[in-house]
């Protein structure tokens, strides 16, 4: 697919980003929904790993509440951060991908690396059961606009909440999650932002206390159907204790036999030991069940934890060899690492670049630091 490309001001002249730069993030996660089987966000709960994502060409980013929880505080998921402590997180998330596409536009001239015209990810965000009430939604749901964020999802657990793998979940009424839902909905109306993607979650398979006397899979297919009767959510979202393929099929086919086009939102958790299972649900699969927005919330803490330990033992065991070793599989050829040169991918070039063509000071070449120091 050919890119259309323009200029910007945040560039110099002659270098160019994709035109889909000015698009408004909510505008394109539409488009993909509804142009793709499925879209697949990995989870991530910082600016670099989104910025991975993005060098990976993913379609989107998913910023994971219980990722942010376990890499801003180090704990788990219960509402142990406030609502704008997310908020931020994310907005941080989105700029660091508005100029994440400027470093990789410039390249690195002086060595002859060529541009990379990379698109931005819409960032999808974890919104948990809003932070409070209904006007603390409206607080929360006015940052993530504001920030950029694409669209985000709202729980039904009565507060503080609890990661939906964890025990001891209870539901707040189907009324007030509507409440807070319309309220999200029409903050993002008034800033004009309608293409905003409010994505409604329950928690009813696995709550132990909920309003109603029905519990289960049945219980929240009836939420789902109370949710999309409002009109506010563009997707549901039900949180499943396992990877049993039959809750998900059931739940995707009694909702759409009242709402024909619903579509859901699927979390490929990492709480589930995928490797165990004989038959583990495709994303495909799931795209044909009207699974259409995908993630695994986890994926890039599990990932950095793993490779991580993986280099510390090997620090234990060899000590500098173990390290030699990370940069000859960084470096191998044929293997494309970004991160291997940090200095290309934290955007030194872009702002050796710009800093001269802006008439910035200080902004010498480090040849030259290195050509003063032997005199």
């Amino acid at each position: 697919m050919t890119i259309k490309l323009a200029e910007t001001p945040l560039l110099p002249p002659g270098f160019t980003v994709p035109a889909s730069r000015w698009t408004d993030p909510a505008t394109r996660l539409r488009e993909l929904l509804d142009g793709e089987p499925f879209v697949f966000a990995p989870g991530v709960y910082d600016p670099h790993g989104a910025e991975l994502v993005m060098y990976h060409r993913f379609p989107a980013v998913y910023f994971s509440g219980y990722s942010f929880a376990i890499g801003h505080l180090g704990t788990t998921d219960m509402d142990l951060y406030s609502g704008p402590e997310i908020a931020d997180g994310a907005r941080r998330t989105v700029s660091s991908l508005r100029k994440f596409q400027l470093t990789m536009a410039t390249g690195d001239p002086e060595k002859g690396v060529p541009p990379t015209h990379l698109e931005i990810p819409p960032v999808v965000a974890d919104m948990d059961g809003g932070y409070g009430n209904l006007f603390n939604v409206q607080r929360i749901a006015e940052l993530y606009v504001n920030a950029g964020v694409a669209g985000a999802h709202i729980e039904d657990q009565v507060l503080p909440k609890r990661c939906g793998h964890i025990a001891g979940k209870a539901l707040i009424s189907a009324d007030e999650m509507v409440g807070k839902l319309r309220m999200a909905r029409a903050v993002a109306d008034d800033l004009g932002r309608e293409d905003f993607v409010v994505i409604a979650r329950t928690d009813a398979v696995s709550a132990v206390d909920a309003p109603e006397t029905t519990r289960g899979l049945d219980l929240a297919i009836e939420r789902a159907l109370r949710y999309l009767d409002s009109g506010a959510p563009d997707l549901v979202w039900c949180e499943f204790p396992n990877s049993d393929r039959g809750p998900t099929e059931r739940f995707a086919d009694q909702v759409r036999r009242r709402f024909p086009d619903a579509r859901f939102a699927f979390n490929w958790s990492s709480s589930f030991k995928w490797f165990n299972d004989p038959d583990p649900i495709s994303f495909a699969e799931l795209g044909e069940l009207g699974y259409k927005f995908l993630f695994i919330t986890l994926a890039a803490q599990h990932a950095m934890g793993y490779a991580f330990s993986k280099l510390l033992q090997g620090l234990q065991e060899k000590q500098e060899r173990a390290y030699i070793d990370l940069q000859r599989n960084e470096w191998a050829m044929g293997d494309d690492i970004p991160t291997k040169s940090h200095h290309l991918f934290t955007g030194v070039p872009y702002h050796q670049v710009m800093g001269n063509v802006l008439g910035a000071s200080r902004l010498g070449k480090f040849e030259q630091e290195l050509e003063e120091k032997a005199v």
